[in-house]
């Protein structure tokens, strides 16, 4: 009855509503009602939120689903939803709304990185995931920075920007279907701690059998744990390659492999170059190119 009922009935909510026009958001910290408003709404914003504490019903596009506790939300515009909060546990949200100018901005300048993602997803739901301890923080300081910042385009876009890259930005292969459990376990694998352990670090991460964790790996991301982990392992070795001056060795040992061709095996695979070639193909010294310039410019 509920669900019709909000399907039949909805309102529009503006972002002017909330907003003078020189701010570019609006920041909310509350907790939810434990029942359904008497109407759904959509609105002419987009808006990001987090749950914080407990639990909730959240009914969106026809489809309820139960938010808990470290859950992010990428709402677009058309996007027709209602909260209610569970009657024992409450519920506490962060919410951010932003004009629809800025989305297309940020969508249009980085859409190598956010086309068809976050908030420019074009699913029938939007975008969400389940972040695990370490992000899951990050999201709410990242937030609450907002609180008291000025209402500027500035702040927002460093919000949204951060949000991306070091929230949500995770190429863990999991979508909001994937076992909660699951998706927290893939959330702690992307730390060095876990990582570096292989696949019983993945295995240790979940909290469930060691088949169990296969059959969903498997399932999820179309590799085994060791396959999914070493993923990892090797993308964070590219990062460092690209980024400091550590020597390969060091990086190998550092993500957790014990066998030095094993290691040069599977990087080649996954990026296409040897550690050595990817190591020079992204190496650009600024200070030495700075030094180059000034010598020619004075000869």
């Amino acid at each position: 009855m509920l669900r019709y009922y909000c399907l039949m009935q909805k309102t529009r909510f503006h972002i002017d509503t909330y907003l003078s026009p020189q701010e570019t958001f609006h920041f909310a910290r509350k907790q939810l009602a434990r029942r359904y408003p008497s109407k759904a709404h959509d609105h002419d914003y987009f808006e990001v939120f987090v749950i914080e504490s407990g639990k909730a019903a959240h009914w969106i596009n026809g489809v309820t689903q139960t938010l808990e506790a470290g859950q992010l939300t990428f709402v677009r515009p058309g996007d027709t939803h209602a909260f209610c909060a569970d009657r024992r546990l409450g519920c506490q949200i962060i919410n951010v709304m932003f004009r629809a100018e800025t989305a297309a901005h940020l969508a249009s300048r980085y859409y190598d990185t956010i086309g068809g993602r976050f908030f420019d997803a074009s699913g029938p739901l939007p975008e969400l995931h389940t972040l695990g301890p370490v992000r899951f923080a990050r999201a709410v300081t990242v937030a609450e920075q907002l609180q008291t910042a000025e209402r500027s385009l500035a702040r927002i876009e460093e919000f949204l920007l951060t949000l991306m890259n070091r929230v949500a930005h995770v190429s863990s292969g999991v979508s909001a279907s994937t076992p909660r459990w699951f998706a927290e376990a893939c959330s702690a694998a992307l730390s060095p701690e876990i990582f570096r352990r292989g696949a019983p670090g993945l295995v240790e991460a979940a909290g469930r059998s060691h088949e169990h964790v296969c059959r969903t790996c498997k399932t999820v991301t179309g590799f085994t744990p060791s396959q999914y982990v070493n993923r990892i392992r090797i993308e964070h070795a590219a990062q460092m390659l690209r980024s400091t001056e550590v020597s390969a060795e060091d990086i190998l040992e550092g993500c957790g492999f014990e066998n030095v061709s094993y290691f040069y095996r599977l990087f080649r695979r996954q990026i296409g170059l040897t550690p050595r070639a990817y190591r020079l193909v992204n190496d650009r010294d600024p200070f030495q190119q700075a030094q180059q310039t000034d010598h020619s410019g004075l000869s």
